[in-house]
């Protein structure tokens, strides 16, 4: 089994190798994810794609607008850390990127804000109300997917997570209907079934028809140092970092 190192180097040297054993699969080979290191906190009146947007100083400058920081992350191609050094985009839908700008336009005390859940509810199903299901509302639960082999995603790393809207409204880089009917997120992603989203034409056009890809319902938690964590269903998560520098080439070759 690979180190949490060994993870990260694998996918830092080739970016285009597919394990396609997701989020879940790769976390059985760390104990947890690595815990981030506490960041300096840092005043921002304003989103900018720099590393103080990493920092928790920043978010808490949003006041509780949580639908602004994650537009202004998404803005920003800000990047996530999952399980000890896989690095993730973040990405929103169009339909979801409208709705929180909508939601962050009409305040911190609208009640379609996303919820920031506490450093106890460490895993989904400590949720009030969690059950088995593919349900999601936008602010306790979204939609998502993680996408893999995506050459231009953020963190170097050709790995994406999307979130998207749920609901009555249609979103179509949303879930599909396949996605929706045989949703069963908190199994293991080795017994899942993958790559149903490539029979959206949104999503092929958005990320290609090579993209691999999971999809997953996520929610959002701090921790004990205030970090911001990106959890999935299955219990593997990644907190708001930036990536690491791309190591220079040698003659071009490496």
């Amino acid at each position: 089994a690979l180190s949490d190192t060994g993870w990260a180097e694998a996918f830092g040297r080739a970016s285009m190798l597919l394990i396609p054993i997701g989020l879940a699969g790769v976390v059985l080979f760390s104990s947890a994810a690595t815990r981030p290191p506490r960041a300096s906190p840092k005043c921002a009146a304003e989103a900018m794609p720099t590393v103080e947007i990493y920092a928790p100083g920043t978010r808490a400058s949003y006041a509780g607008n949580l639908a602004g920081f994650l537009v202004d992350l998404h803005e920003a191609k800000a990047t996530f850390n999952f399980c000890g050094g896989m690095m993730f985009q973040l990405a929103l839908s169009d339909k979801l990127h409208s709705h929180l700008s909508a939601v962050s336009s009409r305040g911190a005390s609208d009640a379609q804000q996303p919820v920031l859940h506490d450093a106890g509810k460490r895993r989904m199903q400590q949720l009030a109300g969690y059950d088995k299901t593919g349900a999601a509302d936008n602010a306790r639960v979204f939609h998502g997917r993680e996408v893999r082999q995506v050459h231009s995603a953020a963190g170097g790393m050709g790995m994406v997570l999307q979130l998207s809207l749920a609901g009555e409204e249609e979103d179509a880089e949303g879930w599909t209907k396949k996605e929706l009917s045989g949703y069963d997120g908190w199994g293991h992603d080795s017994s899942r079934k993958w790559n149903l989203a490539r029979e959206a034409d949104a999503f092929r056009a958005k990320w290609g028809a090579q993209a691999v890809t999971l999809q997953h319902r996520f929610y959002l938690h701090v921790d004990a140092q205030d970090n911001l964590w990106l959890s999935a269903e299955d219990g593997c998560e990644g907190y708001l970092a930036a990536a690491p520098p791309a190591r220079p080439k040698v003659f071009g070759l490496f």
